[in-house]
């Protein structure tokens, strides 16, 4: 018996909303403000360099098409639309993952878990390689190139995991040396293919305290995000084995023991 998939996209669609709105309201009130200090450093640098334009060169000022608290707004929003949609993605996965054996193990574990596994795929191994960089500091012509580059780790992230896990599981009848010593392989050549990927083509002129502070934001609200999604997705799921566990009322009053009350 297999677990029903629409239960299990209706909890990501909830573990997915309510980690994005968290992400979303911690990066407002802390990383933000960064933000905002780096935009400020990124236009007073090129105004520096229109101070050194010949005489009567033309120079573009780009108006912005939304104002700083339309688009501090639209990150709240944008974070909870990501979070349901990688809610969506992590439901299925999980369903993939988890489809032999739909009752095995604790719903909590397996949610925790599963979304370790995940953060370590899709946020710490990509942030490895390519840090984050607070806006306005790289290229414009670059960015083509430096999210393809971005996805080329995150598909490395992904499939390094999955190769890491199916060592795990196919050694499982050898002894632990022999299978941690496996496991250990995959992950070094895992890390070997995702450092042999090219550098960030862009300089990065900001202060160094200030993109230490950015970085550290990135990576926890990424570790935010992970974490009020397992807790979530593993709440309803230990909510939905209770239900599950629970005698009907049919057959609770059948056995003597009387109605069930609902609530």
């Amino acid at each position: 018996m297999s677990s029903p998939v629409l239960p299990l996209l209706g909890r990501g669609l909830a573990a997915g909303g309510a980690a994005g709105l968290a992400t979303g309201l911690f990066s407002l009130l802390l990383a933000e403000p960064l933000m905002d200090k780096a935009i400020r450093l990124e236009e007073a640098r090129s105004e520096s360099g229109h101070k050194h334009e010949p005489a009567g060169a033309i120079v573009k000022h780009h108006e912005e098409l939304f104002t700083r608290s339309q688009q501090h707004f639209g990150l709240v929003v944008t974070a909870i639309v990501a979070g349901l949609a990688l809610g969506l993605l992590f439901a299925v996965a999980y369903a993939l993952v988890h489809r032999r054996t739909p009752t095995a193990g604790s719903p909590w574990t397996r949610a925790l878990t599963f979304s370790t596994a995940a953060f370590l795929a899709v946020s710490l191994l990509p942030g490895l390689r390519y840090p984050a960089n607070p806006p306005g500091v790289g290229d414009s012509t670059t960015v083509a190139n430096r999210q393809a580059l971005w996805l080329a780790a995150v598909a490395i992230g992904v499939l390094g995991m999955v190769l890491v896990w199916q060592v795990y599981v196919r050694l499982a009848s050898r002894s632990v040396p022999v299978r941690h010593l496996a496991v250990a392989v995959a992950t070094i050549a895992v890390l070997v293919a995702l450092f042999a990927l090219p550098g960030n083509p862009d300089e990065v002129p900001v202060a160094a305290t200030l993109l230490w502070d950015f970085r550290v934001l990135s990576i926890a609200s990424h570790v935010l995000l992970w974490g009020v999604f397992a807790a979530v997705f593993g709440a309803l799921g230990l909510r939905a084995a209770a239900r599950a566990a629970a005698p009907a009322p049919a057959a609770a009053e059948a056995s003597g023991q009387g109605p069930v009350p609902v609530g």
